[in-house]
């Protein structure tokens, strides 16, 4: 059996701020999609792939995030807007 070693420790407080920090940097991410669908919208088509992939990602991160013993908020959180978003971005692309 191995024995996992984390490469370095982090604080509660740490982790809690790189946490913090994580979920904004994800629901920005998501949120850059906007101006996506807005040119969509307007006829000018972007790629139907990209958003796809992100529209599921998302909502596995989801599922999963809810569904696993002590839901993970952050997880739910930050990748919500993700399927979401990028979901109306590839309904606007293909529509």
């Amino acid at each position: 059996r191995t024995e996992h070693r984390p490469i370095m420790k982090l604080s509660q407080k740490s982790a809690n701020i790189l946490g913090t920090i994580a979920t904004i940097a994800a629901i920005c991410m998501y949120v850059a999609y906007l101006p996506q669908i807005q040119m969509n919208l307007a006829g000018h088509k972007g790629s139907a792939l990209q958003p796809l992939v992100a529209c599921i990602n998302g909502l596995l991160w989801v599922i999963y995030a809810l569904f696993k013993k002590g839901r993970d908020w952050p997880v739910t959180i930050s990748n919500a807007p993700g399927f979401i978003l990028g979901g109306i971005t590839f309904l606007t692309v293909i529509l």
